[in-house]
This record gives structure tokens, sequence and C-alpha cells, in this order.
């Protein structure tokens, strides 16, 4: 029975298709509000309608300069057919600005899955989201995100391409309208203008390969990769290998990497985020008001390629895979788009380098079946990379160096027919990118760790609970010469118990839910901290402060 109810979840969450380069991380515009309407207590039980989805997530602060606004799509999706239109750069804010910021604006009522999507302009993903799942009565959302490091694809006409893919019939009624806009903020009144921060260009693959400009001198990667399309990888850190029981299985077991190659040379290694979506552990209740950590934002994975930049800027084009470890020879499931973006050497038509290392690690990965009453899989996973090269730029010889290591630990606990299924999962991704040319080294080291504990129990009268806990936790850190110049620190928490009455219909699920998120980020820049609480689908808490 537990089997049936997780397929079914699987099937819904159909895909179709920034961190630290001044993107900021997805804001939902609900968080502007100082405080969100707060109800003391919360009904006996969900109703037919409950409070719009929002974050604890701080707002995207915006320039108090002149702005121009650009509608970028406008569509209902009632099926796999994308939107199609085209861009046209705003007039009156410059071709330079100081921020740029992503809006969507959605609304759905009935009954519908969640559904994944992406925006494209120029053929550029500068967009991924997932949708919450609607109440009989209807909500609304909106998802705000700063893409002003695509300022150089903005700056002239472009085709756009926008979907959701979605199923409606007389069952799944829920019709998905949508609005996506770009607000511009102009320069004027600003001490520190986009045009000196953000990429000189912003590239895309063009049949497997890159040809990036020939000055360049640091080069980025960025990859939207999630599992997802309606299989067992929406799941894959649950997946476990052929000789044990279970519905989902993977030969190699639940480890996960993905890894970028530049001419089949391992350039790139790192955890996928374990992102949980609206209709994840076949609990929706969960996540109608507050979605698991970037369910409404899928932030790409971002690789330093600038070691390779001696490489590539030999004016050629070159091969460049993206691959994901563990996934089972022939499974789809995963979506990884690449952009890529350059910073250019303004007063060198050349710059030249060469790759001076690439020390790979051995990838460790083994998962441990113990059978019993309880079924149990213990997993280890990690790997080491160092790549490090020069360019000699302008401003003399830079070398790049990059070291990432990763580890995965977990712990999946079942029982026959998977009617009590629980995991206790880590993943951690350090990475520590040192510059070193004339002057003191600029070193960034960067500690994510992301964390998954969680039950669920389908238990006498098919009453199914899920208890679950996610967090999304990162350190960075900057030095020069060794003293530090910069810190942050980043701890989004969510908690939820939900329970509901299985295989009836939505009318007698009589479920009863309690979720919370807790936003924590502070460092050299301030503080922050916000908690949203919820029962049964009303906001009962809404509490903010340092």
């Amino acid at each position: 029975m537990r089997r049936r109810i997780i397929m079914s979840m699987l099937a819904g969450a159909t895909l179709v298709a920034s961190t630290f380069l001044g993107a900021g991380p997805v804001r939902a515009s609900a968080a502007q509000l100082p405080v969100a309407a707060v109800t003391a207590d919360g009904p006996a039980e969900f109703g037919t309608d409950w409070h719009d989805p929002l974050i604890a997530a701080p707002p995207i602060e915006k320039p108090a300069t002149k702005s121009c606004e650009v509608t970028l799509a406008e569509a209902q999706f009632r099926d796999f057919t994308p939107y199609r239109g085209t861009y046209t750069p705003p007039s009156g804010c410059g071709d330079r600005w100081s921020k740029v910021i992503l809006r969507l604006d959605g609304k759905v009522k009935g009954r519908q899955f969640d559904r994944l999507g992406y925006v494209h302009v120029g053929g550029v993903e500068i967009f991924r989201t997932s949708t919450p799942q609607p109440s009989p009565d209807g909500i609304e959302w909106s998802v705000e995100k700063d893409v002003t490091r695509y300022s150089d694809t903005f700056r002239g006409g472009r085709d756009v391409e926008m979907l959701i893919g979605n199923v409606v019939d007389d069952t799944y009624t829920g019709v998905l309208d949508v609005k996506v806009t770009l607000t511009f903020y102009s320069t004027e009144k600003t001490a520190k203008p986009a045009a000196a921060t953000t990429p000189d260009r912003v590239l895309t693959l063009q049949n497997g390969t890159l040809t990036t400009p020939r000055n360049s001198e640091r080069i980025v990667a960025e990859v939207y990769a999630t599992g997802s399309g309606g299989g067992c990888e929406e799941y894959w850190y649950l997946t476990v290998p052929d000789s044990a029981p279970y519905s989902c299985k993977a030969e190699g077991g639940p480890y996960r990497e993905v890894q970028i190659k530049v001419d089949g040379q391992l350039a790139g290694i790192a955890e996928p985020f374990p992102t949980v979506w609206t209709g994840g552990w076949s609990n929706p209740f969960l996540w109608y008001v507050i979605p698991g950590p970037r369910a409404f934002d899928i932030k790409p994975i971002e690789y330093d390629l600038t070691p390779f930049a001696g490489l590539l800027n030999d004016g050629r084009p070159h091969r460049v895979d993206v691959s994901v470890v563990g996934v089972p020879e022939g499974q789809t499931g995963w979506s990884t788009p690449v952009n890529v973006l350059v910073w250019q050497d303004a007063r060198r038509a050349h710059v030249t380098g060469e790759l001076a290392r690439v020390e790979t690690g051995d990838l460790a990965n083994s998962s441990t079946y113990t059978p019993g009453s309880e079924h149990r899989l213990d997993t280890e996973g990690g790997h080491r990379l160092t790549v490090a090269g020069y360019v000699d730029t302008s401003h003399g010889r830079v070398t790049t160096t990059v070291r990432r290591t990763l580890t995965n630990a977990s712990v999946h606990r079942w029982s026959d027919g998977e009617n009590t299924d629980g995991l206790k999962a880590t993943w951690t991704d350090d990475e520590t990118v040192t510059v070193d040319g004339r002057g003191p080294a600029r070193v960034t080291r960067t500690h994510h760790m992301y964390t998954m504990d969680g039950t669920t129990t389908l238990g006498a009268g098919d009453r199914l609970r899920t208890v679950l806990t996610l967090g999304d936790l990162a350190a960075v850190d900057e030095t020069h010469g060794g003293r530090r110049t910069a810190w942050s620190r980043l701890d989004d928490t969510y908690v939820g118990d939900a329970t509901y009455t299985a295989n009836v219909p939505r009318d007698q699920r009589h479920a009863v839910g309690t979720t919370s998120e807790r936003y924590r980020l502070y460092g050299s820049d301030g503080c922050y901290d916000r908690e949203l609480v919820t029962a049964q689908g009303v906001l009962t808490r809404d509490r903010g402060g340092c």
C-alpha cells in the first residue's frame, strides 16, 4: 500500500524541460511583509482553503533608482506546450543596471500535482522552479529572484521560452496561470553599478561544445541539476541496490554526484541538493503553505572552470559534458542545462595560460544492506578533486586553484511493504578557491551541508503520517592575504508533521499538520532571522528579528 502511494506521488512531479556570484537567493513576495496575517490557533483539520504559499527568506533589496518593467511571459499552462515570445530590452533605464529582478506571479485552483518548469531567454536558463499544489478554493503565489548576473543576455532582443508541463482533465483540474516579469533598476545614484561585477558574457553550449572569447580571464559554469520527472530519480536519496527489497532501485545505491568534464577531463564535482517538491514524501499536507528549501528556486550548481581558461581560450570549440554519478544506465529523470559565465580582459585580445594540474581522488561509494524485520541500508560516499591553472592577463599572471571535497552519509530503514519508511542523511560540499596573482592571495572557502531526517508510516485506518526535518546550511569565508574580509552563515531549517487518511476522496482525508521554517542569515553584512509556523494550513506565527 505504501508503495502505491509513493508511486502516485512520483507520477505527479513531471519535469519539462546562485549562490555566490551576486545573483542572490530566491525570495517569495510574502516575505517582504514585516508580518503576514497570523491566526492564533489553526482549525481542527485542513479545510478547502489554506494560506497562500510563503517562505521565511528575506526580501530582495531593491535600489532606490529609476526602474523599468518588461513582461517576459504570460500564459496558462494546461499541457506540455511551451510559451514562446520575444524579449526587447527596456527603454529609459540604460543598458547597465544596478539590479535585475525576475518575478513570477501564479494562481491555480482545484486539484493538481506539483509541476516543474523553466524560463529561457536567448537559450539561457535564467529560472527553474516548481509549483505549489492548490486548494479547491484556489491559491496565489509569487517568487522573486535576482537575475542580475544575466545582464549580458538582457542587453539585446532575444527569444523567450517558458514551460510548466501540466495535465488538465476531469480529475486534475488545476490550470497554472502565470506571469513572469523583469524589473530593471538603473545605475543612477548608485556607487557600485552592476556592470562592474556581472559577467561580460553569458554563453550556452552549442551541440555540447563551448567556444569562449579568447580573452577570457575567469570562467564559471552553472548547472541547473534536478532529479525529477516522475520516476525514482525524483527520490534518488531513497534508492537501494538490487539486492534489497524496495520499490526504487539503483545498482550503486543512493549516492549521487554531478560531474562536469572539459574535453573528457574531469573539471568539477558537486553534491546535488536533495530538493523535496511540494508533493514529496507522499504527503502534500506538509507543503501547502511552506515549501521545502529551494523548492520554488532550483539554484544552479557552480563550477569554477578558470583553471581551464588557458585551454579554452584557443578559439576552438571544446566538449563540455555533465553527468550524474549513480544513475542506473538508461534511467531518465535528471535534467542538467548549462550556462557559462565569462569575465574578459578588456586590455588583451588573447589571454594565454595553462592547465597546471588535475588531482582526482578515488570516488568512494559503499552501500551495505542488512535484512531483517526492519530492512536497513547504510551508505557512505565521497570524492575529492583539485584543479589548478594560470592565465597571463594584462595585470600579470593569475593562478587559480580549486579544491572540492564531497561527502554523503545516510541510513535508510523500512519495513516489509514499505508501510514504514525512514531516512536520515547528510551531504557536505566543501570548496576552496585560491586566486594568486600580484599582491596577497584571495581565498574563498564555502561549506555547504544539506540534511534530511524523516519517516513516513502507514498505520491503522490507512492513516499516513510523515515527520520530516530538512536543513540547508552554508558558511562562506573570504580572506585577502590571510585577513578575513567577508563572511556569512546560513541556516534554513524546515520541520513538518502531517497526517491524513490515504486512499479516500479528498474530502474524507481528515488531514492535520503543523509545519515551520526558520531562516537565519548573519555575517559581515548584518543579520536576518525569521520564523514561520502553520497549523492545518493556517499561519499561526510569523516572528522576526536578530
